[in-house]
């Protein structure tokens, strides 16, 4: 193999390396008691301004603009962490096959030694026998019969020669196949690490910004911001609840349902790290595909793509173990666990935490198992 193959093997192996280190419902949840609220949509001008300096005595007015902001701030971290993790999963594909890609490069090349070995042991052997025509051999032989008997060999060595020319032909455009392939592969790599890198950077961004912002409070000021996150929060539960949804629920959890549920539950206290998909931390759809996996069904790594990829129920049909799809952008996704509630991981600073289902704007339900 070239050197230039050699190196792609390397690289594939340097990727992949790189890349790897890189319930039972009770009464209805009328609104959370003490409730971490996701992210909530806004614009990335709001988002991208800089927050004004709080008055010494912030007012309800105040906070509110805060509550806005920090709101702001998280959905921008929410959907550059979907970014984040779409171009992480994505990686991991990507490397897998060009790991599986140079495996057929090397078995390749080595095939193609081994036929180039038999081709000039065949070119040999045609050397041996003078490269004379058959006539000539008939007439030159002392036993006719003994010469057909060796045509008939060499009539089908050529055979076998021609056969050979032609497998060498084909393993080796198969393996200027595999290294284009591979190149490509590559290339996807490359896109996707910039893609994340550029993710990261704006998670990072956004996240300091809202630290920036909470640091600004006293503590009387964070207690009253908490608050008005609670009442926020309980008032959109009570509006959802108030549509009667709860009495077309009625559905019971599937045996996989559970299973996702009873891990959720177990995660319950566990900080939102954004990226983290356990064990000791989670990010919103880290703390759901997880939850899946360990009831025995894969699924995709993103919101967005649970979204996107999953079958979609409709919210009066939902069942424990379904998630819940917030937001029009489809920036987070939580775990119906029955009775109005859920189990989600919020946002940086909060835990896993039991939440009202209808405290965030519910873009739709979809169903891992259906």
């Amino acid at each position: 193999m070239g050197t230039g193959k050699r190196g792609l093997l390397a690289a594939a192996v340097t990727v992949v390396c790189a890349v790897t280190v890189l319930g039972a419902p009770g009464t209805a949840f009328a609104g959370p008691s003490a409730p971490d609220p996701g992210p909530s949509p806004t614009t990335s001008a709001t988002a991208g301004s800089s927050a004004p300096p709080l008055p010494s005595t912030a007012s309800n007015k105040d906070l509110e603009a805060v509550h806005t902001k920090l709101e702001a701030l998280y959905h921008d971290a929410a959907v550059a962490t979907d970014a984040y993790n779409a171009a992480e999963e994505a990686a991991k594909k990507q490397s897998a096959e060009i790991v599986e890609l140079a495996k057929k490069i090397v078995a390749g090349q080595a095939k193609l030694d081994g036929l180039k070995d038999r081709a000039g042991a065949a070119a040999r052997a045609q050397y041996r026998t003078g490269g004379l025509p058959d006539e000539a051999q008939l007439m030159l032989s002392d036993d006719p019969s003994e010469f057909l008997d060796g045509a008939g060999r060499v009539l089908q060595g050529e055979r076998a020669t021609k056969g050979l020319i032609g497998e060498l032909t084909r393993t080796q455009q198969d393996l200027e196949q595999y290294s284009k392939d591979a190149s490509a592969q590559w290339q996807k790599l490359e896109a996707g690490r910039k893609i994340k890198a550029a993710a990261q950077k704006k998670i990072e961004t956004q996240i300091a910004a809202a630290e920036k912002l909470e640091s600004q409070l006293e503590k009387k000021e964070k207690e009253r911001l908490e608050q008005l996150e609670r009442e926020t929060a309980q008032e959109a539960q009570t509006a959802w609840l108030d549509t009667g949804v709860l009495d077309e629920i009625n559905s019971a959890a599937s045996v996989q349902g559970k299973k996702a549920v009873q891990f959720a539950t177990a995660q319950i206290g566990k900080p939102y790290v954004w990226g983290a998909e356990g064990p000791d931390s989670f990010d919103c759809s880290g703390l759901t595909s997880e939850a899946w996996r360990s009831a025995g069904q894969p699924i995709p790594r993103t919101s967005q793509e649970q979204w996107k990829q999953l079958p979609h129920v409709a919210v009066e049909d939902m069942r424990p173990g379904d998630l819940i799809i917030y937001f029009d952008d489809a920036s987070h996704v939580a775990l119906y666990v029955g009775d109005g509630a859920i189990i989600h991981a919020p946002r940086p600073g909060r835990t896993v935490t039991l939440a009202g289902a209808g405290s965030m704007p519910i873009l739709g339900v979809v169903r891992p198992d259906a």
